[in-house]
């Protein structure tokens, strides 16, 4: 079982109420079964939501708000049922502050990545579970 980032496969729940649809996940994912999730809307957060960034290890939005909580209620949302659903990959959208695999953005709001890993897929990696971005996928 795989899990996926539901964005990239073009479910409106990124915090602009967009998605980020993406053709190599969906044509990966063709033959398995699969698990959307969108964490932050797991852990209860709106859509569209005020865009989030990770901070010394907080979740704060724009505006200065910590969503800590909420982010990590759905990072456990999801990581349970990943564990429920016995999933062995997950295939999330990078840059994310839930689910970066290999980047986040930087905390300050201006665009710039970093390596780093959104709360979730660490959650998830610490389950054991093997990530993948959709830029591993775009070659």
């Amino acid at each position: 079982m795989i899990a996926v980032s539901a964005c990239l496969l073009g479910v409106n729940c990124r915090w602009d109420g967009g998605n980020c649809e993406n053709e190599a996940v969906k044509h990966f994912l063709i033959g398995h079964d699969y698990l959307m999730i969108c964490p932050e809307c797991l852990g209860g957060l709106a859509t569209p939501r005020v865009p989030v960034e990770l901070c010394h290890n907080k979740a704060i939005d724009r505006d200065g708000v910590d969503r800590s909580t909420e982010f990590q209620a759905g990072a456990k949302a999801a990581a349970w049922l990943c564990a429920a659903n016995h999933v062995t990959l997950a295939v999330l959208k990078n840059g994310s502050p839930s689910c970066g695999v290999n980047r986040i953005h930087d905390g300050s709001f201006s665009g710039r990545s970093i390596p780093g890993m959104g709360m979730t897929a660490a959650l998830l990696a610490a389950q054991g579970i093997r990530l993948m971005s959709e830029d591993d996928l775009d070659g």
